[in-house]
């Protein structure tokens, strides 16, 4: 019976074929092989599937694309034009879709009207129809597969437009030149008492996450432990930095040395002991609260921004403890009256519990995705609050300094650095308070958090630069044990160990000096000065005045900081090397002049291709420039140029060197300084004469005092008449120049016979003197004596001569 309903429903299909193809019956075989070859009544396919593949794959290749410009976009333009092509793309997707939908419909009618296929049957025409009916259950099976990857697509770009769209208003709420209602206004304070649908589904999503996470940790059975991780944290956070503290203290006050070090150490522990406990307090509440819930990535990021605001609020309480050091006024690190310092005690906490609260509520904005104005609200609050706590703590210090002042008391003194940085902490707060009055709510915010910022690095840098000096004056000290070790150990003397300790101590000031400089420049809260100078150029012309002017501030404000910080570092390493290093080093005077010119030129030629490269310039596009330059140097520049090399010459080979003696073109006299063009040459009678460096370098020089073991000699001439007694003389002259004090003893004076002529005879004295600078005063001094020893003896003089001061090397004896 199974076989008999096999054939019949083969037969009515095969006539239903007909029918619909409008065959005739005499064409029946034809007509079987014809849906075997090309599918049951299919009409010809819209798309091919292997076409829609690649489609398909250059589709995902745009929209990686897209990912990838996200990734850089910073701007709202890039964001819209990145959210319009995505937009494009999904538009394609679905165009695409329809196109197969229609396809996938056809092949699923087609399947119908063959059936579902037998258990078996060997009914005429029967392998036809399972061939046609496998090769269309395949098509399906495709289309269904590149539906599914179209369907992925599309919602993986609708994803990303949503991602578009919280990066724009990101972006907008971090614009500086964003300009709103100003806290004066009733419209600002709009958020506190009515919000936004939006707003209120999303925080009460975040809401009951928290609950979600609360109830999880509070549920029975593990009310005992929350309760027990939250004392051990609290207990941790109290009582484990005052134990800290006090093990830390006892340390340095029982196994450092008694030098300065061990103020520094303390200071540098104080912090450390807050910063520490309150890192191990944060991670036991941490196991508290979320150990039985599996945070979501949103959550999980919260959770890690809190913990590094957490450390940083602990690290501005800890530096403001450790500076201030009320308890233990001997140990406080900076100079500061008692008054002045209680006075300020209570203004670090409340800065980092201020700003822990601010920055708590700025985290969860960016996870929850507030409207703008909530977000204003918020960082407005938060300017506010931290402008006026900065402001109060600078009254209160210039309060209390005033009562010193009147009282007679000397409050602590002031260097010109520290008295720049109060003056622009006070200018900081008047600029946050100007714009939180006229609107620009995020200017203020920036303002006042980089303000903290930078007291943060600040505080953080003195300390860490007066423990490292400390720790090398202690390591280095040849009093102490470490110091006599090392002595021992290396075979060193002391200088040795003054030269390490200048060496060590200035390497590392110099190189927390950069990481401060880097840290400034980084910025600690997302917004750069670049962006600050970007937004106030916005706000004065907008981007008209940008294309006009062609200029790019983040690099005009980065070149600028660095070119003041490399100014001031270059004179800071001046400042070390000229009264530190070289000092400790025993090099001469000359030597030491040379290196700080040398140094001084190179540095500031460096400082200048710095800050070009920072500005962007191309080399290759200054083509025109050097051009302009050659013909210059070619005519007007050609003695400057020749100035400055000749400069370099003599400050690398030093044929001569600052304190020499020479002699040039008939001129005699001291060298003061070797600058890039010129020479400065004093004589003798305390004038300058300036010498362009080339002279020195294409002319003859007599250099006087060159070399370590140069002498000065005082030679004197006198002619005698001819029946003078030359040995009685001889010795009258030797016993002159014996007696001189400045005369050497080695080598020896000497007299030797010159000459015989006619108008008498010629005797030469030579005496060495120490410098070539005192051997014209002893040979007056000689001269003096001398006539003074003959009218004595009663022997005259027929023609004096005295020779001029020459430089002779010594002569060993």
């Amino acid at each position: 019976m199974q076989q008999i309903s096999n054939a019949v429903r083969q037969i009515a299909l095969i006539a239903l074929l007909c029918l619909v193809g409008g065959a005739p019956a005499w064409a029946l075989p034809g007509a079987i092989a014809a849906v075997g070859a090309s599918g049951v009544g299919a009409a010809p396919a819209v798309l091919s599937l292997n076409d829609a593949v690649a489609q398909l794959k250059q589709m995902q290749v745009a929209q990686d694309k897209i990912k990838q410009q996200a990734a850089t976009a910073s701007t709202g333009k890039e964001l819209d034009d990145l959210a319009a092509a995505t937009q494009d793309l999904s538009a394609d997707v679905d165009k695409l879709r329809s196109q197969l939908l229609p396809e996938r419909a056809q092949t699923q009618a087609q399947l119908d009207v063959l059936g579902p296929a037998p258990a078996s049957g060997t009914a005429p025409g029967s392998q036809a129809v399972a061939r046609q009916r496998d090769t269309l259950t395949a098509r399906k099976t495709q289309i269904d597969t590149i539906l599914k990857m179209a369907e992925d697509q599309r919602d993986h770009l609708a994803n990303l437009t949503d991602q578009f769209a919280k990066l724009h208003r990101n972006l907008l709420k971090n614009e500086l030149a964003l300009r709103s209602d100003g806290i004066f206004s009733a419209v600002f304070w709009i958020p506190v008492f009515r919000r936004s649908p939006e707003d209120i589904q999303r925080l009460g999503t975040f809401a009951g996450q928290v609950d979600a996470m609360l109830e999880a940790a509070w549920q029975p059975g593990q009310r005992g432990t929350t309760v027990l991780l939250i004392g051990a944290a609290l207990l941790i956070w109290i009582g484990g930095r005052l134990l800290l503290e006090r093990a830390f203290a006892w340390v340095c006050l029982h196994r450092l040395p008694a030098t300065r070090l061990r103020r520094s150490a303390l200071a540098f522990s104080n912090a450390i002991a807050t910063l520490f406990a309150t890192g191990i307090a944060v991670q036991i509440l941490f196991l508290a609260l979320a150990r039985h819930y599996e945070l979501n990535p949103a959550l999980d990021g919260l959770w890690d921004d809190l913990v590094k605001l957490t450390l940083t609020c602990a690290l501005i309480a800890g530096l403001g403890r450790a500076l201030l050091c009320c308890r233990h006024p001997t140990w406080r690190l900076p100079a500061l009256a008692d008054p002045l310092a209680l006075a300020l005690r209570p203004f670090p906490g409340i800065l980092a519990a201020l700003l822990f609260v601010s920055g708590a509520l700025e985290s969860i904005n960016r996870m929850v995705d507030t409207s703008v104005s909530v977000t204003l609200l918020g960082r407005g609050i938060v300017s506010l609050v931290i402008a006026l706590t900065v402001g109060a703590a600078l009254l209160r210090a210039n309060h209390v300094r005033g009562e010193l002042a009147a009282s007679g008391e000397a409050p602590e003194s002031h260097s010109t650095i520290a008295g720049l940085i109060h003056a622009g902490v006070a200018l900081a707060v008047i600029a946050s308070l100007i714009a939180l009055a006229i609107g620009y709510i995020t200017v203020a915010r920036f303002i006042t958090y980089e303000l903290v910022w930078f007291e943060i690095v600040l505080c953080s840098i003195y300390v860490l630069t007066r423990l490292t000096r400390d720790v090398s004056e202690a390591l280095f000290s040849a009093n102490l044990s470490t110091g006599k070790q090392l002595k021992t150990l290396l075979g060193l003397d002391d200088r040795h160990l003054e030269q390490a300790r200048t060496v060590t101590s200035g390497l590392g000031t110099s190189l927390l000096m950069l990481v401060a400089v880097v840290a400034l420049l980084t910025g600690g809260f997302g917004t750069t000065p670049g962006d600050l100078f970007n937004s106030l150029v916005a706000i004065a012309g907008g981007q008209k005045l940008q294309s006009m002017l062609n200029i790019r501030p983040d690099r005009i404000v980065n070149a600028v900081i660095v070119f003041a910080v490399g100014l001031y570092l270059l004179r800071a390493v001046r400042r070390w090397l000229d009264y530190e290093l070289i000092p400790a080093l025993g090099m001469d005077a000359g030597m030491h002049a040379s290196l700080i010119a040398l140094f001084k030129n190179i540095g500031y030629v460096l400082l200048v291709l710095i800050t070009l490269s920072i500005l962007g310039v191309r080399w290759d596009s200054l083509a025109w420039i050097v051009s302009a330059l050659s013909v210059g140097i070619g005519f007007g520049l050609q003695e400057i140029v020749k100035n400055f090399v000749s400069g370099l010459i003599l400050l690398t080979e030093r044929p001569v060197k600052v304190g020499d003696m020479i002699s040039i073109a008939g001129v005699e006299g001291d060298i003061r300084r070797i600058n890039v063009r010129a020479t400065e040459i004093q004589l003798t009678d305390r004038s300058t004469m300036i010498v362009p460096n080339s002279q020195l370098i294409s002319q003859n020089v007599r250099n006087v005092t060159m070399g370590d073991s140069t002498q000065g000699v005082a030679t004197l001439a006198l002619t005698l008449p001819l029946d003078t007694d030359p040995e009685q003389v001889r010795e009258l002259l030797l016993d002159v120049y014996r007696e001189h004090p400045s005369i050497l003893e080695t080598p020896a004076p000497s007299v030797t016979f010159s000459q015989l002529t006619p108008e008498g005879m010629m005797l030469s004295v030579t005496g060495y003197v120490a410098s070539p600078r005192i051997a014209s005063a002893t040979k007056s001094d000689l001269l003096f004596v001398i006539l003074k020893r003959l009218r004595a003896e009663q022997i005259s003089l027929s023609n004096p001569r005295m020779l001029m001061v020459q430089n002779m090397p010594a002569k060993d004896v």
